[in-house]
């Protein structure tokens, strides 16, 4: 679990010091809307809209680093930026979406540009080798119901987390955090057809790696199709 520390130092002072954070890092989906919070709101808001979603942010992080020093970190500074920019975050929306999309950002901006895990390739390449716009969710099989759910263990843990980056996050937000597309599309900056691509092509990879362990389980491929 990430130990998130004193944010007090972090507190923006100025508004302009909120509108310097580069496009690639900004929390919100789209031009957020500014919140007037007095320093104790400030507080009230992190505590009630944030907090509770820690357990979540560190199983996201530690499932894009796959280790418990870079995912404690990732949460960390995830939090850190969201109490910097908190005057973005209107309270009454999706705080766990918000949150989620700060850590996605946190995590291609800053951890994937040191890491030499041979598994992540770029966003880019793969929506562009990848998507397909006659990728229906419907042909798909909808793994919280079909696989995570029944079997869940090292098998399916370890299947995942040898998916590239890319496939292993959408399948994390959708089967097993459940986002809509929606949520999904504004989290990852992409288009929900895009989305929806995607997630077919992990849920498929993710299907294939679990082929054998899932006949042993009794589960039948051949019901989705």
């Amino acid at each position: 679990m990430a130990n998130i520390p004193e944010v007090m130092s972090d507190t923006p002072t100025r508004d302009d010091d909120q509108t310097q954070q580069p496009d690639s890092q900004q929390p919100a989906a789209e031009t957020p809307a500014r919140s007037s919070y007095t320093d104790q709101q400030k507080y009230q808001v992190f505590n009630k809209e944030f907090m509770p979603h820690i357990d979540s942010m560190y199983n996201f992080a530690f499932r894009l680093t796959m280790d418990e020093d870079d995912a404690n970190d990732l949460v960390q500074d995830t939090y850190l930026k969201a109490f910097r920019f908190i005057s973005s975050f209107e309270q009454g929306t999706n705080a766990k979406a918000w949150l989620f999309r700060i850590l996605k950002n946190s995590f291609i901006n800053d951890y994937r540009k040191k890491s030499k895990e041979p598994a992540k390739v770029d966003y880019q390449d793969v929506e562009t080798t990848y998507n397909s716009e006659d990728a229906e969710a419907e042909h798909t099989v909808d793994l919280r119901a079909e696989t995570v759910s029944d079997l869940i263990g090292d098998e399916v843990a370890t299947a995942l987390n040898s998916l590239p980056v890319d496939f292993r996050t959408v399948i994390i937000l959708c089967d097993i955090e459940g986002f809509t597309y929606e949520e999904m599309a504004k989290i990852l900056d992409i288009p929900i057809g895009t989305v929806r691509s995607r997630l077919h092509r992990a849920r498929n990879l993710l299907k294939e790696k679990l082929r054998d362990y899932a006949s042993s389980m009794g589960y039948d491929e051949e019901s989705d199709e």
